[in-house]
């Protein structure tokens, strides 16, 4: 027998005449390496293969942790996925309604997204402008979500889902269904909000005093109008009386713009003109305009009312008060359904409009006391020259007027004797 192994071989020597054992030998480079690593330990071998069973175990402890952080990280991504389907469909949301409002149009969806987040309506706006932005850029709708959006309050619920609060705060009607409806002169607010609620152009009147009273428009005539505590609708007056035609379910800002739009066109640049060259405001005029309106019973008397009324403006230290009924009528007759929308009593208001002479109001009201048509607001512009300072009417609305108290008693006692 060879006493060596040929390359790749293995085998035993013969028995040591010494130590009586047999050597195994293995000819593979990698074996050898390993028996020699061996002897040279002394026989701790076993250290080696701890020190592999400790790599193993700490592989198997980063194996349990990347599936921990890929679970984490699927459940997160899960109930992020879940909050943005909520916001897109409103699933789970509330019926509550909610009011959003804004006093300015908003150019940007995301402008309007900012808000509904605001209002706890949505919970992942990013999503939400994402998706936006992706309908906007690849897909075609039959309404645009890309504004502006109009100024007003909507009463809006997460149940709407977000595209569907969307285009409500664009202000656009429900339907294309139209209604034509026309506000006579001298109609109030609370006139013309029952009109709409009626014929349901509008479904909310609180939604519709909340635009009246807070919403900013950028019309000359009323930007400057803010609300007041003393004054029951701060658009009162400048809703033209005029046929309109209106959307089934129209936003209030909306159906405002559009007696606005009228308004500022027939207030003509003359007219404002001349408003200055009598040394009033034009609102000023508006609130001449309101009383006239509503103490005349024709059109023919409204410039006498007119010249009556500025001539005691004109000398308020002899004619501290108007003397009018129509004021004090406006707030214990006229607003009698709508008081409660105002924040205030009907005695609150009296202190700020009844301009009769036993009250404690000098000059003009606080504002418009009704919506005057075209030929109040000339009567208030271009008033009738007269020395007048008293009138009234008998019970068939003929006009008298009378320059003195006396007079004024005299006249009464003899064609209206039921007013003394």
């Amino acid at each position: 027998m060879p006493d060596y192994f040929e390359p790749n071989e293995s085998g035993t020597n013969p028995v040591d005449a010494d130590t009586g054992s047999r050597d195994i030998y293995f000819s593979n480079e990698d074996y050898a390496k390993i028996i020699r690593d061996y002897k040279k330990t002394n026989g701790n071998f076993p250290q080696a293969t701890l020190k592999n069973k400790k790599k193993k175990g700490t592989t198997v402890l980063s194996t349990y942790m990347f599936f921990i952080i890929v679970f984490c990280v699927s459940a997160v991504i899960s109930v992020y996925a879940i909050l943005c389907l909520n916001d897109l469909f409103g699933m789970t949301k509330s019926k509550d309604s909610v009011t959003v409002s804004y006093n300015q149009e908003l150019k940007s969806p995301y402008d309007a997204i900012d808000i509904l987040a605001e209002n706890k309506l949505i919970t992942c706006k990013n999503f939400c402008k994402l998706l936006v932005k992706l309908e906007t850029t690849l897909l075609s709708r039959q309404t645009s979500l890309d504004g502006p959006f109009e100024p007003g309050s909507y009463s809006l619920n997460g149940k709407m889902g977000f595209e569907n609060m969307l285009i409500t705060m664009l202000g656009k009607a429900d339907t294309a269904e139209t209604v034509r409806l026309t506000f006579p002169e001298g109609y109030t607010m609370a006139d013309i909000t029952k009109r709409l609620v009626d014929n349901e152009v509008i479904s909310d009147k609180n939604a519709f005093i909340s635009v009246v009273q807070n919403t900013q428009f950028s019309y000359s005539l009323v930007s400057s109008l803010t609300y007041s505590e003393t004054v029951p609708f701060r658009l009162e007056g400048y809703l033209f009386p005029d046929t309109y035609d209106f959307y089934i379910g129209q936003s209030p800002a909306s159906v405002i713009e559009t007696f606005l739009k009228n308004t500022e066109n027939k207030i003509t640049e003359e007219y404002r003109k001349r408003a200055e060259e009598l040394g009033f405001t034009m609102h000023e005029i508006i609130i001449i305009a309101s009383i006239i309106q509503a103490e005349a019973a024709n059109n023919d008397q409204m410039p006498v009312i007119a010249g009556i009324i500025e001539n005691r403006l004109k000398d308020p230290t002899n004619w501290p008060s108007l003397g009018c009924q129509s004021t004090s009528d406006y707030i214990t007759s006229k607003l009698s359904s709508a008081i409660g929308t105002t924040g205030h009593s009907a005695d609150y208001y009296l202190s700020y409009y009844n301009t009769q002479i036993s009250s404690n109001v000098e000059g003009l009201p606080e504002g418009p006391i009704c919506n005057p048509g075209i030929a109040a607001i000339k009567a208030a512009l271009y008033p009738k020259d007269t020395d007048c300072y008293f009138f009234f009417h008998d019970i068939n609305r003929n006009i008298y007027t009378a320059k003195t108290n006396s007079e004024f008693r005299s006249l009464i006692q003899k064609y209206a004797p039921y007013l003394l």
